[in-house]
């Protein structure tokens, strides 16, 4: 049994997770597949995201290497977006809550 007081405290942390959870960013992660040429993974990120060529490549290797990148991050509308563009491009990409 508890009592009022520990009680209220456990109602504020479940408050205050629920708040965390809302305040983490949304990240978009590209998935590797075995359609899209590397050169044009990285000119999609260059054109999409605004990045450098080097980013670009470092990105489309961690995905061809370890399956996925994380190559953007936001508002939950943001990666939304985001999401619909690499599919427009051909990419494979999903989004999920930042860790």
């Amino acid at each position: 049994m508890t009592t009022p007081v520990e009680q209220e405290w456990t109602q504020a942390d479940a408050v205050g997770a629920e708040l965390g959870a809302e305040d983490k960013p949304w990240q978009t992660l590209v998935w590797n597949d075995p359609v899209n040429l590397m050169g044009y993974v990285t000119y999609v990120f260059q054109k999409l995201f605004g990045y450098s060529k080097d980013q670009a490549t470092k990105l489309m290797l961690d995905v061809h290497h370890k399956g996925r990148a994380i190559v953007s991050s936001g508002s939950k509308d943001k990666v939304e977006g985001d999401v619909a563009k690499l599919h427009a491009a051909g990419l494979w990409a999903t989004m999920q809550r930042s860790s």
